[in-house]
């Protein structure tokens, strides 16, 4: 079995506080995080799209990974999600839709890979809906929220911080977005991005961590 790579232990970058994380105010004054582009993301909606995304995700070794749910505004009402679940490389993005039956295989595949490394942030309500959705435990999933703990921080880490403190740029994170329509059979061009560079950038600073 392939060795999954792990998080290294010693900080890349410096840290004159590890008990917190920048200030939005902070990070609101930097530059755009240079993500992705939508040329370079690729939406899966056959059989044989998601097995050609299968053999460049599995070659890969290590993406970044996260998923999309539409967001739930009732008490008591359960998501049936995730409607969206997304892979990346340093090189491009794959979104897969899950009322795409012909997928299905090749996200499980995915999912269950114990030789592919599945690198994200706070991905405990995302692991639990893929178990209700596709009745899978996916494996070699590593949390970046898990990995800035054992650096020293305190508060959680998500991307947006990230990103800040590794790369000096703002990640986008729209609220719009974020609570927008992911069960929607068409995706917007604003919501393939936002999903797309979620992954991109788990995997950008997954590789900045490792000091590649």
């Amino acid at each position: 079995m392939r060795h999954i790579p792990a998080f290294t232990p010693s900080p890349p970058f410096p840290m004159n506080d590890p008990m917190t994380p920048p200030h939005k105010d902070d990070i609101a004054g930097m530059e755009l995080f240079e993500g992705i582009g939508l040329e370079r993301v690729f939406v899966v909606t056959n059989r044989r799209q998601a097995g050609q995304a299968l053999d460049e995700l599995m070659a890969a070794a290590c993406v970044g990974f996260d998923t999309e749910s539409k967001p739930t505004f009732q008490k008591g009402e359960e998501s049936t999600g995730p409607h969206v679940v997304q892979f990346a490389t340093l090189e491009k993005a794959f979104i897969f839709q899950s009322h795409i039956e012909d997928s299905h295989q090749a996200i499980t595949d995915l999912l269950t890979s114990a030789e592919l490394s599945k690198i994200g942030f706070g991905l405990g309500g995302d692991l639990r809906q893929i178990s209700n959705r596709f009745g899978i435990r996916p494996a070699a999933v590593v949390d970046l929220d898990v990995s800035f703990r054992k650096l020293g921080y305190r508060h959680t880490i998500g991307a947006k911080s990230a990103v800040a403190m590794l790369f000096n740029r703002r990640l986008p994170k729209s609220k719009s977005i974020t609570t927008s329509n992911w069960a929607a059979k068409q995706l917007t061009e604003r919501q393939l991005l936002y999903a797309a560079n979620d992954a991109y950038a788990a995997i950008r600073i997954f590789h900045a961590l490792q000091g590649n």
